[in-house]
């Protein structure tokens, strides 16, 4: 409790109250509108944020060391794919990073997991033909190959590279040799 030197130390409530409602009183008086109370941070709204924040810097930071070849990406994208399992990328990138740790089979799964969650993804097709090459699957791989160039816009980065990849898996098939 506060001191009240006029009643011995002890606060009169019903003189604060009363304090108050003059103040009150007065700001209507005069016109004034009170101050509106502060707004109450929406702690879900808050939640939600953080862990939307929390996923971007996870999934950056793996980004990054996939791009530096450093395929222990795939420990953090898994952490990523803990926070948001129904984030395409994330299962795009985890099968990169299989790939490189020469992973084919679960990369294969993990472009089919992003393929199923968003069918349109293009890169994880190119991924799913690469896994299929490391597999031996050059029929597979095809078929991927050309789903991502069906898919891809027609600038993307990775079309001559697709394009190269079919002609020769085609040619290890033996399919250009009929046309010489």
């Amino acid at each position: 409790m506060n001191p009240d030197p006029v009643n011995g130390g002890r606060v009169n409530r019903r003189r604060a109250a009363g304090v108050l409602l003059l103040a009150a009183a007065a700001a209507l008086v005069s016109g004034a509108a009170p101050p509106a109370p502060a707004p109450m941070p929406d702690p879900v709204a808050q939640a939600r944020a953080l862990h939307a924040a929390e996923i971007r810097q996870r999934f950056d930071q793996a980004v990054l060391m996939l791009h530096a070849r450093q395929f222990d990406a795939a420990t953090a994208l898994l952490r990523v794919l803990r926070l948001a399992p129904r984030l395409p990328e994330a299962h795009v990138n985890l099968g990169f990073a299989l790939l490189g740790l020469q992973r084919g089979a679960d990369a294969q799964a993990s472009f089919d997991r992003a393929l199923a969650l968003k069918p349109a993804q293009a890169n994880a097709y190119y991924g799913l033909a690469m896994a299929a090459e490391q597999q031996g699957d050059l029929p597979g791989a095809l078929g991927a190959m050309r789903s991502y160039l069906h898919l891809a816009a027609p600038d993307a980065h990775h079309q001559a590279k697709a394009r190269a990849a079919i002609w020769e898996w085609e040619e290890r098939l033996g399919r250009h040799s009929a046309r010489r």
